[in-house]
């Protein structure tokens, strides 16, 4: 007798747009691709579905009606919720960008993208988060003290609030200090996709994590920049 292989889950998607041509578009495309998707206008009526209900990914526009995407952000973070987000934003500037990650966004898109980049991003998000990859033991620098173990980070005895892809990034540089890393290398190896040369994705991460991290962000002591050849941690 034949037996049939067991179901696939489908990821379930939490989208936060106000744009109802691009919820339309986004939502019968991550559809087809396996997703489930369930869509929100604003920020508060989204707060009320991720307190109902568990989501394994959240993509999540900036501009929103009343309260904004780094509000939502900030609030899911401070509620527990630990999903990824992928933030959307219509803004170039690098400054908006750390805003988002700083309150505990994983990655960003910048509008207008390409369907083929939101949807490696997503699988990039969930392939880190169902991976259960071993992480390494405690490590100090500086005044900062890691427990990957724990996923747990402080400075000076404080806690030290990380986005989970920040400290996916300090782990990886923290296993390779010394090394110089490429942006095509932490790219590839960290965030789990390709993106165009010109994409400024590692700098931002890098920006916002140094932030958290160095006693003086604007002269770093211990992430470096190799003038344009990537970065090297001397923690």
């Amino acid at each position: 007798m034949k037996t049939s292989s067991p179901k696939r889950i489908a990821p379930r998607v939490l989208l936060v747009e106000d744009e109802e041509s691009l919820v339309l578009t986004l939502s019968d495309r991550l559809e087809a691709e396996g997703y489930e998707v369930e869509s929100r206008g604003d920020g508060e009526s989204a707060l009320v579905l991720a307190s109902e209900r568990v989501f394994d990914v959240a993509i999540l526009d900036v501009m929103l009606p009343g309260m904004d995407g780094f509000a939502v952000c900030r609030e899911l973070r401070q509620r527990g919720l630990s999903l990824p987000i992928l933030m959307l934003t219509a803004r170039s500037q690098v400054v908006d960008k750390v805003v988002g990650l700083r309150l505990g966004a994983d990655d960003y898109l910048t509008k207008p993208f390409e369907m083929i980049e939101l949807l490696a991003r997503l699988e990039a998000l969930l392939r880190r988060r169902l991976s259960g990859s071993a992480a390494p033991d405690m490590f100090t620098f500086g005044e900062v003290r890691a427990d990957f173990r724990r996923a747990e980070v402080t400075r000076a005895g404080a806690p030290v609030p990380l986005s989970s892809m920040e400290l996916r990034l300090l782990r990886y540089l923290v296993e390779h200090r010394g090394e110089l890393l490429s942006r095509d290398r932490l790219l590839d190896e960290v965030w789990g996709y390709d993106a165009t040369p010109v994409s400024r994705t590692v700098d931002v991460h890098v920006a916002s994590l140094r932030s958290k991290v160095e006693p003086n962000p604007s002269h770093p002591v211990h992430i470096v920049t190799v003038h344009r050849l990537g970065y090297r941690f001397d923690g």
